[in-house]
């Protein structure tokens, strides 16, 4: 019985994080997010194409929805209904947070497609091991504000779970997520990885291409005045 409970945390997970904030957001603009800005279906380029109000709203939503497929199993060990031990609640928490993100990432409802999971991957996270997840977040604000980089931040998050987790003493089962989500974190971010090396990657609140659109402005200036 423990592994059906298991089992059912995961779809509630899954089910739950298929559910794309960013796409119904969009979609209530007259927008297809996944033909505006980088094509991810993400808060931060909810961000880059609508602005921060609907941004921030879809990185809340995103958040919550992995905080409650991890936390409803764990406040769920306050009832006796279930009558499992402890350490199987421990593993449907970390069903439904691994269940959320695969739903985030590989979307039933949109063909399984979707989006990074970082925000998800947090929400979840900090129902189930909060003390490292805040300082994983604190370490991803230093990332960010340095560089500017969202990509690089998310990344830097990733891989300071699990030796955050080993700090507090986590128990090896959340030592071993942490492991997991940094490398399925890494695995979402390689095409940034590729950019960020290559220099070419977009800064948080830089307009796309605009250096481009400059240089194009520049040069037809030049044309419009050798033709004078």
């Amino acid at each position: 019985m423990p592994s059906a409970w298991i089992l059912i945390a995961a779809v509630i997970g899954y089910l739950l994080g298929s559910i794309s904030f960013a796409v119904l957001v969009a979609r209530r603009r007259g927008v297809d997010i996944f033909q505006s800005g980088s094509g991810n279906p993400g808060a931060t380029n909810v961000i880059r194409v609508l602005g921060k109000g609907p941004g921030y709203l879809v990185f809340f939503l995103d958040f919550l929805k992995g905080f409650v497929a991890a936390h409803w199993p764990m406040a769920a060990r306050n009832f006796d209904w279930l009558h499992v031990v402890d350490s199987t609640f421990l593993w449907m928490g970390i069903a439904g947070l691994a269940g959320a993100v695969a739903g985030h990432s590989f979307s039933i409802f949109l063909r399984f497609r979707g989006g990074k999971g970082v925000a998800t991957t947090i929400g979840g996270l900090m129902a189930i091991m909060p003390l490292p997840t805040l300082l994983a977040l604190v370490i991803w604000n230093a990332a960010f504000f340095s560089s500017r980089y969202v990509s690089l931040a998310s990344i830097a998050f990733g891989l300071s779970l699990m030796p955050l987790a080993a700090l507090f003493h986590e128990p090896k089962e959340l030592l071993g997520l942490s492991f997991l989500l940094a490398m399925l974190i890494i695995v979402r971010h390689r095409a940034n990885l590729k950019r960020l090396m290559n220099g070419t990657e977009n800064k948080f609140g830089k307009k796309q291409d605009e250096g481009t659109e400059g240089q194009r402005d520049k040069g037809t200036k030049n044309s419009d005045t050798t033709k004078k």
